[in-house]
């Protein structure tokens, strides 16, 4: 039977998860979405914090909550052309080298390339991050990398 792992103070998982959340942001949403989005994933994390049953997942559960709100603000938005390329350092993690190249993707099919190739995420918590099932996140990061192969090709 696996331990359940206790839930620590929310400062503390604020200032461990603060910099995931706002890199995860700042790969789906431009930068002032992101950091309006970064404030409000934290206040909705803080109003559910006390309800959890254990600290098993929490990272996994923040990247949730991240994901919903920056899929609800680019649903209300709908952009209508690809997102500007951003400057990639070699500073940069890793995956910010999907920025550029996720960037023309729908937001659900970008979500789940990025939490799969840039977080390395299963596609059981990306499912739980995009609402969905493992199943469906997996065909949607498939369909997002078939879509920039095409790209590539064209």
């Amino acid at each position: 039977m696996m331990a359940v792992m206790e839930i620590p103070p929310f400062e503390r998982f604020y200032l461990e998860q603060r910099a995931d959340v706002l890199r995860h942001l700042n790969r789906l949403l431009p930068r002032e979405d992101a950091e309006d989005a970064y404030q409000e994933t934290f206040l909705r994390a803080l109003r559910a914090y006390e309800q959890l049953e254990h600290g098993r997942y929490l990272r996994a559960w923040v990247l949730t909550i991240a994901t919903r709100i920056a899929l609800d603000l680019l649903r209300r938005r709908r952009p209508t052309g690809i997102a500007p390329e951003q400057e990639v350092s070699d500073e940069r993690p890793a995956f910010a080298a999907l920025d550029h190249l996720a960037a023309g993707l729908p937001p659900r099919e970008r979500a789940a390339v990025v939490l799969r190739y840039g977080y390395d995420l299963d596609y059981a918590d990306i499912g739980r991050a995009l609402g969905s099932s493992g199943e469906a996140a997996r065909q949607a990061a498939s369909a997002g990398v078939r879509r920039l192969r095409r790209k590539e090709i064209t």
